[in-house]
Parts: C-alpha cells; structure tokens; sequence
C-alpha cells in the first residue's frame, strides 16, 4: 500500500466486549491448546491457506517494560499470535512492522520515566486485525517530514503506508497517556 492513510483522532473501538478471550502470555489464544495451535494445517507454499476462522473476537495483551531491547519480543508475541491466522506474508509482515514502529515511538517518545510500560494488544476477528499500543504520555504523536539526512521521523508515515487504518484514543478509563492503534482487514476472510 503505497498511499497514506488519514490520520484519526477517535476511539479505537475493541473488537471485543469485555476481556474473557484475554490472554496474558504470548500463548496459543485463549481457549486453545498448544497442541491444536502446533497441529494446525499448514499452508502451502505454492498458495497461502484461507485465514482460520475465528469463533469471537480473540484478544491478546502484555505489559512490556519501556525498553529499546523489548523490542524483538514483542515482534516475536506479535509474529506468533497472528501466524494462528494464516494470514498472507505480506500481512503478516505488514502487522509485525507497524507494531515495532508504534512499540518504539512509544518507548521514545510516550515512555519518559525509567520505570514505565507499554502495553501491547492484539485484538482478532473474522475479518479484522487490531493492534494497539498504550504508554504513560498524553503527548499525542504528530507527522513529521523526514529530510533524507535524518536517522528518524518516519514511523507514522510508515504505519500509515502499511495499514488500512490507524489513530489515536484516550487510555483505559483510571489510566493515564494514549492508546496509539492500527487495524488489518484480513485478505481473504469470507
């Protein structure tokens, strides 16, 4: 995807109501087995599976402490809980990238004590992938232009080209900050 998306100043609405389908560790979805996850088909490498469909919105989060190293596993949870979906390569990499580039704003930027966590989620349905990032910091994040010089400034431009949606929404009702998230149709689903 080559063009940008608009930036959207709403709430994110969950794809879940309420956090039964939460689960706490970068396990097999709540509800599975490790076994059904591990013994799932596997799709071929000459034409990607159909997306495995899911009963309800299944939903993912972890608390991760605000540091540059977190990042490879948060990429990895992330990789992980989405490849139970099958989704295309592309996606998939797609999710991974503008998860690591909202992971690392928010440690930058959203994370100024030495102290502070990230919360990641990874919200599922049918249809729809949900990724949402929350850090300690009311400071919203903003577009900046890049020059080819600089070493940073482009990872919204980046989410943007990667995603079918993105924004911002105030944090959870007692928290303080942002939820930064993006949003994936998922290709194929029916």
């Amino acid at each position: 995807m080559t063009a940008p998306r608009a930036h959207r100043c709403r709430p994110s609405p969950s794809l879940s109501r309420g956090a039964e389908n939460d689960s706490p560790t970068g396990r097999p979805w709540a509800g599975e087995s490790a076994q059904a996850a591990q013994t799932a088909p596997v799709a071929s490498a000459v034409a990607p599976a159909a997306p495995l469909p899911v009963s309800a919105a299944r939903v993912l989060r972890v608390v991760v402490p605000a540091q540059p190293s977190r990042a490879s596993g948060v990429r990895r949870m992330v990789a992980e809980q989405l490849s139970y979906l099958r989704l295309p390569d592309e996606q998939l990499d797609n999710a991974v990238l503008a998860t690591d580039e909202l992971f690392a704003n928010a440690v930058r930027h959203g994370s100024p004590d030495a102290g502070d966590m990230v919360t990641v989620s990874v919200e599922c349905t049918d249809h729809e992938v949900r990724v949402t990032v929350a850090d300690h910091s009311p400071d919203l994040p903003r577009h900046r232009t890049a020059d080819d010089a600089d070493e940073s400034g482009r990872g919204l431009a980046i989410v943007a080209a990667l995603v079918d949606d993105w924004g911002i929404a105030p944090p959870d009702p007692g928290e303080t900050g942002k939820r930064v998230w993006f949003s994936l149709e998922i290709q194929g689903a029916s």
